[in-house]
């Protein structure tokens, strides 16, 4: 066997090479969904304002001339910790020697960068895809939502790494109704002056404007939080537009002022499951025809001003945007709900998604490690 080489990503080529790695990895694992090349060229590249804060650099494991895995690591200055690095975008064969060396590569790089302390995995950022899958395999990912082999976790956690913090994903059956016991409390205690809207289209820019500074507000105290930047959000709300139905989205007002949003998103992958992440020359067709059709959904964007979060009117709201979502998805032909992620301590809102019905079904684990 000849040595294991690990190489930095330098060209072009050897980012296809990183793109379309977890395909050839992953292709027996029937849960497993090939992203879209184009979505992540457009990802890993200065394209994403992410690097207007942030560096990164992406690294290839070889050996007999073969891709075995890969691995990021990332350094973003509006980390809130100066100490902390990331590393993301981890995959590899279930092989020791590569993972070890793999981490060895990302953890050097990011001492070079003056880090003490390596988070991860974040793909890139912990407002992208956050988390190795660690329990919930045996079903495939919902749109942005990250899938890892079973060994994966134990590989990582043999070279140092232990856990952080765990998020949690819930999924939630549309056509379970609110409990009536909630529906009774919103009709005694609902404040007249609160209102639930949909999206406006025709304002789409200053919208997103408004469910950003309502989303950094909402997050600032919650751990590991980075705040969207105006050019991070209007780079999203290009991407979500085509795939946005405005009246699944739900802004909850308190006299005409916004005071919480949710925004729920049909689910990508399970109409591209059988693409390899190409979309040309026919699969472009076959999505436009399939979107028509999904039965899955997701909630990735949700959120309550800090100032409205106390008292009753307050612990309503979450509620209200959760209804207002799923009567729309029921209409679209939905039939189930991904609500992610969930920090695994918020346990307001957790006792809020299981006084839904909602089960928590998928786990993921943020690692850490100190850089001796």
């Amino acid at each position: 066997m000849s040595a294991l080489q690990v190489i930095p990503v330098r060209s072009s080529a050897e980012l296809n090479r990183f793109i379309r790695l977890p395909a050839q990895l992953y292709a027996a694992d029937p849960n497993f969904v090939p992203p879209l090349i184009m979505e992540r060229r457009d990802a890993l590249t200065p394209k994403n304002p992410y690097f207007e804060h942030a560096e990164a650099q992406f690294f290839l494991a070889v050996r007999n001339g073969q891709d075995v895995g890969r691995i990021s690591a990332q350094v973003d200055r509006l980390v809130k910790q100066p100490d902390v690095g990331h590393f993301g975008l981890i995959a590899a064969v279930d092989d020791a020697e590569v993972f070890a060396a793999l981490c060895a590569a990302a953890e050097a790089w990011l001492r070079s960068q003056g880090k003490s302390r390596v988070q991860g995995p974040f793909n890139l950022s912990i407002n992208e895809e956050t988390g190795l899958l660690v329990d919930g395999f045996d079903t495939p990912p919902i749109i942005f939502m990250a899938h890892d082999p079973r060994f994966a976790g134990g590989q990582i956690e043999r070279l140092g790494y232990a856990k952080a913090k765990d998020v949690i994903a819930y999924m939630y059956d549309l056509q379970l109704e609110l409990p009536a016991a909630m529906r009774r409390v919103i009709q005694r205690h609902k404040p007249g002056g609160m209102t639930v809207r949909h999206l406006d289209v025709k304002r789409y820019e200053a919208e997103f404007d408004m469910i950003r500074d309502i989303f950094n507000d909402a997050w600032s105290e919650n751990w590991g939080f980075v705040p969207f930047t105006e050019a991070e959000f209007k780079h999203l709300a290009k991407g979500l537009k085509p795939l946005l139905d405005p009246k699944l989205g739900a802004i909850v007002e308190v006299n005409g002022v916004a005071v919480g949003f949710g925004i729920l998103l049909p689910n990508l992958n399970e109409a591209i499951a059988d693409f390899d992440g190409r979309l040309l020359p026919f699969n472009w067709l076959k999505l436009l025809l399939r979107l028509k059709r999904l039965e899955t959904s997701r909630v990735p964007l949700m959120g309550v001003r800090r100032s409205f979060t106390g008292g009753l009117a307050g612990g309503l709201v979450p509620f209200l945007i959760i209804d207002s979502m799923r009567t729309r998805a029921r209409e679209r032909g939905f039939k189930q709900v991904e609500l992610s992620w969930i920090l695994e301590d918020n346990m307001p809102m957790r006792r809020i998604l299981e006084a839904l019905g909602s089960v928590a079904y998928k786990t993921y684990r943020v690692y850490e490690k100190q850089l001796t």
